[in-house]
């Protein structure tokens, strides 16, 4: 049992709610106290983990118990706090349309597989926020890639990633599939 400061319950709550409930709650929170925070939404694992990573808090690991994450998180001191700063070259999806149909253009969706299933841009390539660290080979880097995700959250994560990683021409889809208005294709199983 890891001994903790503070509970947070975000059960039931989809992207990009369980980042936003933990950040309000880690400002709770004095340096070097630990926070569990429970999840649902299997995307979470990777959102709190890039969270963590952009904001200097430490992420200390993650247990799975039936189908609640437990997400376990250390607050920084003022040293390792880090000013979150949110990715500055971002489309609309309006603007995502006008691009779609070139070829050095590529829609990269880093939901989770069940979400991309559902509905998702005709030719987007699928890789979860929390594999894109190991698969960035799967895509060009010549390439103009126009990340999304449900909400423009953790597709903003993805994109500092590429651009941590060499890709030059990285834009964020900032409205996500959530407001997204034109045509969808569907995987079935």
């Amino acid at each position: 049992m890891i001994q903790t400061d503070k509970l947070l319950d975000a059960k039931g709550l989809a992207c990009p709610m369980p980042i936003v409930r933990t950040k309000k709650a880690m400002t709770e929170l004095e340096p070097g106290q630990v926070i569990e925070v429970q999840a649902t939404d299997k995307g979470s694992l990777a959102d709190i983990k890039a969270w963590a990573k952009s904001s200097g808090n430490q992420y200390l690991g993650t247990f799975e118990e039936g189908d609640v994450l437990k997400h376990y998180l250390r607050k920084a001191d003022q040293s390792e706090e880090k000013e979150e700063v949110q990715f500055p070259h971002t489309v609309t999806n309006a603007e995502l349309k006008e691009q779609m149909g070139r070829d050095d253009v590529v829609v990269l969706d880093v939901r989770e597989p069940a979400e991309y299933a559902f509905g998702h841009i005709e030719g987007a390539i699928s890789i979860p926020l929390g594999e894109l660290e190991n698969r960035t080979a799967e895509l060009d880097a010549e390439k103009e890639v126009i990340v999304i995700c449900r909400t423009g959250n953790r597709s903003d994560f993805a994109a500092k990633q590429l651009a941590d990683k060499g890709f030059g021409r990285v834009k964020n889809a900032v409205e996500g599939m959530s407001q997204w208005d034109g045509e969808t294709e569907q995987n079935n199983a």
